[in-house]
């Protein structure tokens, strides 16, 4: 089968699209014929994260297909079965952390961006019938890692105000319709003029640019809870819209893994801060619930062939895309 293949190099220069071997699904797994699949942050940094001296490695991590085999002991999913692929692995039950072996598809094991993939049944959903393929292949990742950290970990409410910093992303994209499907009050921010248009278009109450001064732009009016997604460029800047006693919820750092706090600041602030990342399957199916009640689709950006891949991923890695980049597949 054709796939993107990650190996003998570390970042870009290890990708190249090429023949793999198939395997046949052993007990409890599903073969899955993939039609779409979807890009994400993640598998930039799996470019480095996978060494030159790993086995060649399949990347990937969202896709949707047409179920082509069953292994022993399967039961709930049949051969035609349109699914989309939940991403993470060995999280069953909402908990406050992944339990130890927690594992995401495509690293440490193969991924989406080819034409099958097999992965535990329990790791397969029913396509909505309201999306298409493409919005299908794109969703879970985004989606999913956007449910926990602003209901679980969040708790959002109706009438809270909510912040989401860099609206560019898929996730940031998605925190931006669920929150609004909340009842909240939704402030985003970008240095591109465009996408902030974009966000105001999808319900934005407010549309901030990243390189002003947001004190001054709110006019002091203080945030409930801010999902931060950014990282180093944005954290403190986020951290200073809070009213006292709020929440700040982050899962990304594409723009550095380190910040420095007022502490002094921090504990008189009575603030609130939430690691999060991905979600787990119970979640999962929450989430698909709740985008099916309130009939939410991605934000899709480009759509390429999969032989098309270094555009894709050049789009990506400049950030020039306003929500999800996918993959048609065969």
């Amino acid at each position: 089968m054709k796939a993107i293949v990650h190996a003998e190099t570390l970042g870009f220069g290890g990708l190249t699209y090429r023949e793999m071997e198939e395997r046949q699904p052993g007990a409890g797994e599903v073969s899955v014929r993939l039609k779409t699949a979807g890009l994400n942050h993640r598998d930039l940094f799996v470019l480095n994260r996978h060494k030159p001296t790993d086995p060649p490695l399949i990347i990937g991590s969202d896709g949707a297909g047409i179920v082509e085999a069953v292994g022993e002991g399967v039961t709930g999913v049949e051969v035609g079965d349109e699914v989309m692929i939940n991403p993470g692995l060995g999280w069953q039950k909402n908990s406050e952390a992944p339990p130890a072996g927690f594992e995401v598809v495509g690293l440490p094991f193969h991924g989406t961006f080819a034409e099958k993939i097999i992965v535990p049944a329990e790791n397969v959903a029913s396509k909505p019938a309201y999306l298409t393929w493409e919005e299908a292949g794109v969703l879970s990742l985004a989606a999913l890692t956007a449910y926990r950290a602003l209901f679980t970990r969040g708790q959002v409410k109706p009438g809270m105000k909510v912040l989401i910093p860099g609206i560019g992303s898929g996730v940031a994209t998605f925190l931006l319709q669920f929150a609004k499907a909340a009842g909240a009050v939704v402030y985003v921010t970008s240095r591109s003029k465009e996408k902030n248009e974009k966000a105001l278009a999808l319900g934005a109450d407010k549309a901030l640019d990243s390189n002003a001064d947001w004190t001054e732009v709110l006019e002091g009016e203080k945030m409930d809870l801010v999902i931060e997604c950014v990282g180093a460029a944005t954290f403190n800047k986020s951290l200073e819209q809070l009213r006292p006693g709020g929440t700040i919820v982050t899962f990304g750092s594409s723009t550095g893994d380190e910040v420095s706090i007022n502490l002094r600041t921090f504990f008189y602030g009575q603030f609130n801060l939430l690691g999060s990342t991905m979600g787990s399957t119970e979640e999962y199916h929450d989430m698909l619930k709740f985008i099916e009640n309130h009939q939410i689709k991605p934000i899709m950006d480009e759509v390429y062939p999969l032989s098309e891949f270094s555009k894709a991923f050049e789009r990506l890695e400049k950030a020039d895309q306003l929500g999800k980049i996918g993959f048609t597949i065969g």
